[in-house]
């Protein structure tokens, strides 16, 4: 076990402290056995004062370092802000998840640059957009060889590892320690990839668990107890096709989830690219989605646990015969407790961690951050998935718990993004933050106090949180953030056919362009905090428009944006070309379950 400045209790009134001595305080023996031989070779002794004095001068500095913060950043795929009990949930519990929260600050206007998996991953990567970095959709290779956060992190004396997801088709770079999964991964039984070595190593069991066994292994045992770290704890789960864990698969069986009041939503209020998505719960979604055949690469074991767990609830929904209306609603629980049980064994994973930092002495001075790579539609708008700007699958949870720190029961209600984590490390560990970075470093509001000030973001109308915690808003931090999202194609099928648009968003109102169909959509936060209808054409808002879309221009200057307009026509050949075939080696049971 280590033993840091974090182990040095103090209390405020003075009282006695207990102090348990550093490794690093330790002399190395072969540092003092060359002492000893300097003196007896009869050098002067000015000259062994000076050896001494440089082995104090460098163990000052080891021990410097070891006081520097670990950090544990945990980030999962798809998880919903709306699906934690820390944000409100009316559908679920985290308590696992909500011991960060609660006993750190809470953030309720983190919000993604452009929300899809990889490239939300490649924008934490470098603290720059995606145009920047050069991975803009699924399926672009991440330039590993380029600036990262990982990488100034080792050259100041961290340790970093990687271990879960990494979904960046290259492998890692810079971290002392990787072991992901192969593009996305499957729920059970992940084959993945160590140490960048291309020859797969083979895991059995969940892969939730699978996960945090490789965590917890490299934080007991590969670790060098020496250097403070910085470990990158990434979960596939909750991502599609939502496959929960053994533990789970009857849980919320007798439960009914209560709908989201738009689940039948027609789009009326919005445009084209809302109306032509194909991401809809009522069309999009499969046989294999609402697990009406198993899922493959089960053992004969785990595929036995499966079907008794399913085949009772799937004869009951045949027997039904269910059309309509009844027939989405079905299809929306089984979705919703399905994305619910793997949510389930994430926290429980979670909550292994936590629970060995406290154990190792570890969690004193360990800063915990929580996030996923965006948010997630859960039976809002009748969707699943992410991709557009609207609120639901923007809105990235993002909570962080640095003892001594952060104040407890915090919670702060400023613009933030993906594109400030890779600043936010780098200060958080006193590194130099480059210059070229186009993000901000969130520690000044992790580590502030209430204001005074009133010209502070509001708190948002579109999440829940508890209006109990600390409001530690500060003011003149940033006015409004710049999205931007690329992965449609003309000539080709793309994952849920959702159109090219960038967007603005301030404290209250969003603009959002979809640019090759030169439509706009405007909304007020404040008044329609569903974003039920777009009041673009209202000209009792006809001036705050055009104040933002001038906003967006000096954003996209400011990011130096290249122009997408013209990229895909409005009316594209892919729009009416069938679907593109099924990758190989997957499984793939695309035949609608309605």
């Amino acid at each position: 076990m280590r033993a840091r400045c974090a182990h040095v209790n103090c209390s405020d009134n003075g009282a006695a402290r207990r102090f348990q001595r550093p490794t690093s305080f330790r002399q190395p023996r072969h540092r003092v056995k060359g002492a000893a031989l300097v003196m007896k070779s009869g050098h002067t002794m000015r000259q062994t004062l000076f050896a001494f004095s440089a082995v104090l001068l460098l163990n000052s500095v080891v021990q410097a370092a070891d006081a520097r913060p670990n950090i544990l950043f945990i980030f999962t795929d798809d998880h919903a802000a709306h699906a934690m009990s820390c944000y409100g949930s009316k559908i679920n519990t985290t308590p696992n998840l909500d011991r960060i929260a609660n006993d750190g600050m809470l953030f309720t206007n983190c919000f993604c640059t452009n929300g899809i998996c990889g490239p939300s991953r490649a924008v934490i990567q470098t603290g720059k957009h995606s145009h920047i970095n050069g991975f803009m959709t699924n399926g672009d290779r991440f330039d590993g060889s380029q600036q990262t956060f990982p990488k100034l992190l080792q050259k100041t004396g961290y340790q970093t590892a990687v271990v879960g997801k990494w979904h960046l088709s290259t492998a890692p770079q810079g971290y002392d320690y990787s072991e992901v999964l192969i593009g996305q991964g499957p729920y059970y039984n992940p084959p993945m990839l160590l140490n960048g070595d291309k020859k797969p190593v083979k895991h059995v069991g969940y892969t939730t668990d699978i996960i945090t066994d490789l965590a917890l292994n490299w934080l007991k045992e590969k670790r060098d107890d020496d250097k403070p770290f910085m470990l990158m704890y990434q979960h596939k789960a909750p991502h599609r096709n939502w496959q929960p864990g053994p533990k789970y698969l009857n849980m919320y069986d007798d439960v009914e989830i209560p709908e989201p009041e738009n689940l039948l939503d027609d789009w009326s209020g919005r445009g084209t690219a809302a109306q032509t998505q194909d991401m809809s719960i009522r069309t999009t979604m499969t046989a294999s989605d609402l697990k009406l055949v198993p899922p493959g690469g089960l053992s004969p074991k785990q595929l036995e646990t499966w079907n008794k767990a399913y085949e009772p609830k799937n004869k009951a929904f045949r027997e039904a015969n269910l059309e309509g209306d009844d027939l989405i609603r079905w299809k929306y629980q089984r979705y919703i407790k399905d994305y619910l049980r793997c949510v389930a064994s994430v926290d429980d994973n979670v909550g292994r961690v936590l629970d060995y930092l406290e154990e190792a002495g570890l969690a004193e001075n360990t800063v915990v951050i929580y996030s996923s790579d965006q948010g997630f539609y859960l039976g809002d708008h009748g969707w699943f998935d992410k991709r557009f700007m609207y609120e639901e699958s923007y809105r990235m949870p993002f909570f962080v718990k640095w003892p001594g720190k952060t104040k407890p029961g915090s919670v702060n209600h400023n613009l933030v993004s993906n594109l400030d984590f890779a600043e936010t490390f780098l200060d958080i560990a006193g590194a130099e933050i480059p210059a070229d970075m186009q993000g901000k470093s969130l520690k000044p509001l992790v580590l502030a106090g209430p204001s005074e000030s009133t010209d502070k973001t509001p708190a948002p109308t579109s999440i829940s949180f508890n209006q109990n915690l600390l409001d530690c808003t500060q003011p003149d931090f940033r006015d409004a953030l710049y999205y931007h999202y690329y992965e449609f194609e003309a000539n080709r099928k793309t994952a849920h056919m959702v159109r090219r648009h960038c967007g603005v968003r301030t404290g209250t109102q969003k603009l959002i362009h979809f640019y090759n169909l030169e439509e706009w959509e405007f909304y007020d936060l404040e008044k329609d905090a569903r974003e039920m209808r777009s009041f673009y054409d209202d000209p009792a808002y006809a001036e705050r428009i055009a104040e933002l879309k001038l906003r967006l221009a000096e954003l996209q200057k400011q990011y130096e944006v290249p122009d997408d307009s013209g990229s895909v026509p409005a009316d594209p050949p892919s729009m009416h070309s069938k679907p593109n075939a099924p990758r190989p080696g997957r499984n793939n049971a695309k035949k609608n379950a309605a």
